[in-house]
Order: C-alpha cells, then sequence, then structure tokens
C-alpha cells in the first residue's frame, strides 16, 4: 500500500475481486444481464459440435476432460451435452465434464442443469483441471477477471485506488505490459493479470498435453486503451465503485495482450475473429432454420430473432470476439478459417 493512502484504500483489482466475489455469491442468477446460451439454444449446440469436432482431430482419445469457466446456469454445457449426446455418443462416452466456478449458487444451478447427462466436477481455477486431453470452452469468462489501470501523466506513472468510492491516482513504477502499444500522455490502460495467468498456464500445457481453448468475450483485438471498467444493477448501467458487491463489474478483454501471452508460452493462438463471423461459420443460421421449420410461427420468430442478435454487426455480432488457444501439434479449430492470427 503507498503510504500517501490510509489502509482502507485498495487496489481496483482487489476491489473489483472482492465486489465480484460477493455479487456472484449472493445476487439471483444472472438477473442483471442475459449471455449468448440464454438467448438462443443454438449457441451451445455448436460450441457442442465444435468440441466433437476438436475432439476428432485430437484422434479420438478414449479420455478427454470438456470443461467450461464461468458456466452461469450451465446453459451452455446443457445443450452441449444435448446436441452431443444424440449425434456424436462416442465423444459423449469419452468425456468428462468439470467446471470452473466459485459460486455455490451458480453450482447448484448448474448441477440442476446438467442432472440429465452427468455430474459434473467443479474446480475454482482453470489451473486446478487435472492433466490429460482437454477442450475448454470460456463464454464471458476473462471479462469479470480483475483489472489494474495505470495512467502516464507528466510527472510519470500512477495507478488507481479504489477509497470512499472515489478513484485515487497513486505513484507507481511503470507497469510492464505484455505488448507494445504507444501511449498517449493521461490514458489510462488496463491490465488483466488473471487473464495474462490464464493465458500462460494454457499456453504452457498445450505445449505438452492436446488441448484446444474456446473464449468468447466483449473486448478488442487491437492496442486500444482507455477505462473500459463497468457495471450493471438491477439491469441498468451504474457507477462502478457504487453498491460494491450488488454490480456485476466487468471490463472488456484485451485480446491481442492475452493471445501474446499464450503464443509466448507455447499454445497456437487463432483470432480473434468476431462472434457473428465465428458463429456463422459454425452453421448458426442453418441450424436456426431447422429448428424454426419445426415450430410455431411465434417460436419460429424468436428463433430468427435471438440468431440475428448474436450474429448481427450492429447487436453482439461484432461486440463479441472469439479467440482459440491449441496445441501446436493440432489442426486449426473450427471456425477459424485464417488460421493462426496472433
Amino acid at each position: 500500500m503507498p503510504s500517501s493512502l490510509p489502509p482502507q484504500a485498495e487496489r481496483l483489482d482487489v476491489f473489483m475481486a472482492r465486489a465480484n466475489a460477493r455479487y456472484y455469491a449472493t445476487t439471483p442468477l444472472l438477473s442483471d444481464f442475459i449471455t449468448a446460451p440464454e438467448i438462443s439454444q443454438v449457441f451451445g449446440e455448436l460450441l457442442g459440435a465444435w468440441a466433437a469436432t476438436v475432439w476428432q482431430s485430437m484422434g479420438c482419445p478414449a479420455h478427454v476432460i470438456l470443461a467450461e469457466a464461468g458456466p452461469g446456469r450451465g446453459t451452455l454445457m446443457a445443450d452441449a451435452l444435448r446436441l452431443i449426446t444424440r449425434c456424436a455418443p462416442d465423444f459423449a462416452r469419452a468425456l468428462d465434464v468439470h467446471l470452473i466456478e466459485i459460486s455455490p449458487l451458480m453450482r447448484q444451478a448448474q448441477k440442476q442443469a446438467l442432472a440429465p447427462y452427468m455430474v459434473p466436477t467443479w474446480h475454482n481455477r482453470i489451473e486446478d483441471l487435472p492433466s490429460g486431453p482437454l477442450i475448454l470452452l470460456g463464454n464471458e469468462f476473462l471479462d469479470a477477471l480483475p483489472i489494474r489501470q495505470f495512467m502516464q501523466t507528466p510527472s510519470g506513472w500512477h495507478e488507481r485506488y479504489v477509497m470512499d468510492q472515489t478513484f485515487h491516482l497513486v505513484p507507481c513504477a511503470a507497469p510492464t505490459l505484455p505488448d507494445d502499444r504507444k501511449l498517449e500522455a493521461n490514458t489510462i490502460v488496463e491490465l488483466c493479470e488473471p487473464a495474462l495467468e490464464v493465458a500462460r498456464h494454457l499456453g504452457q500445457r498445450f505445449a505438452t498435453q492436446p488441448g484446444v481453448a474456446l473464449f468468447v468475450d466483449y473486448g478488442h483485438h487491437s492496442t486500444l486503451t482507455g477505462d473500459s471498467l463497468q457495471a450493471l444493477r438491477h439491469a441498468r448501467p451504474t457507477h462502478p465503485l457504487e453498491a460494491a458487491g450488488e454490480a456485476d463489474l466487468t471490463a472488456h478483454v484485451d485480446f491481442t495482450a492475452f493471445g501474446a501471452t499464450a503464443q509466448q508460452a507455447g499454445a497456437c493462438v487463432y483470432g480473434a475473429e468476431t462472434q457473428g463471423a465465428f458463429l456463422r461459420a459454425l452453421g448458426l443460421m442453418e441450424r436456426t432454420e431447422q429448428l424454426a421449420t419445426r415450430a410455431t410461427a411465434e417460436d419460429a420468430a424468436i428463433l430468427r430473432s435471438a440468431a440475428h442478435r448474436l450474429a448481427a454487426p450492429e447487436k453482439m455480432g461484432h461486440l463479441f470476439r472469439v479467440m482459440a488457444l491449441a496445441s501446436p501439434s493440432l489442426p486449426s479449430p473450427p471456425g477459424f478459417m485464417k488460421g493462426a492470427d496472433v
């Protein structure tokens, strides 16, 4: 703690971690926002088909871990397992489901959602997953990891601390950034150290064990800087420092830094593609129409509207990005037509 601030002041990432831990432990499940799996069952089905194809590219190992980080209510995994059980029974028999989740409320919901298929194994961290072939899914997982914020001023570098619902700038050493971005004075730079630790861990793991990880999140694939910290409370935007623990705090994912870190650790990196391009490549529209033709007119309209929301550039299609990390010995994962991009 810098001597210029009293003991009750917190570094921003410490504040964010504490606030989100309380929020996810006490707030009714996903009551302030809706994620892609909740918008359309097709999202989870496509990722289930994606995972089955990846398993085949691994040589169909007899035992494989299918894991999800930040699985919410369990909707994505339930939709994926429903499709896998029906369309890829050999994969279904080979897989063992693991979930990365710390919230007791969420774990209970996930247990109920997956009851028709299997009882998953829970872990607090990705690093706790057992060894062996791994397929990992992470939808809106990285954005909730705590960030630090720095600013370069004429008097040197400063870091943001929090006290009394106010930001305070405290002099600090220059941050170690994972890339060579050019910075303008008085511009906020964000650093998500837990995300970089995940990238580094998976890169090292995939360098020696077969595996592919898929991350879908809102963020940028450039060297953009600026304050992206945001909060939702009662489904409405609010100031990030108000009502700590009662609002969902997130920040945009720096996919450039995330991918660069994973690649330096030994993984091949694919993307970041836009979510719209990725889902269309996997067959979003075709699967939606397949379901719509068997649905009532009202349900068909809902299905088509959901697909539009997921893929349209003005909706989630460009706001969300998709990146895959993979073992160098494996082929390009489905949906990444351009090959390794980082």
